[in-house]
């Protein structure tokens, strides 16, 4: 059973920044793209960005380039997506996610497993 536990969220002052971490409980978690995913209230999950299964490539959605970075730790089974110059329009849930394949996740088909979500909310 994949389980993916995000931490790291939180509340933070528009321009600030939060590290979001993703521990994931896969044997084979260097076979596998992961990304982040987010989902603001009354609006549907979105992509925010993906790397592939060496950390060697990175996708961003045009909405958190130079901003947001993505990066993991296959020794870790961890992924992490650094936040910088938040905006609150960067409140949402965000969810982690395990590609089906090693290299993107960008849309909901691609994903094997989900976490279960950690709330960043910026304020203004």
């Amino acid at each position: 059973q994949v389980q993916l536990v995000e931490s790291g969220g939180g509340l933070v002052q528009a321009g600030g920044s939060l590290r979001l971490s993703c521990a994931a409980s896969i044997r084979t978690f260097s076979s596998y793209a992961m990304g982040w995913f987010r989902q603001a209230p009354g609006k549907e999950r979105e992509f925010v960005a993906t790397i592939d299964w060496s950390g060697d490539t990175t996708y961003y959605a045009d909405s958190v380039k130079g901003r947001f970075a993505i990066s993991r730790d296959n020794a870790k089974t961890t992924v992490y997506l650094q936040m910088n110059s938040l905006k609150p329009e960067d409140t949402a849930v965000y969810f982690c996610a395990q590609g089906v394949h090693d290299t993107t996740v960008i849309s909901g088909y691609d994903v094997a497993s989900w976490g279960q979500g950690t709330q960043v909310t910026v304020s203004s």
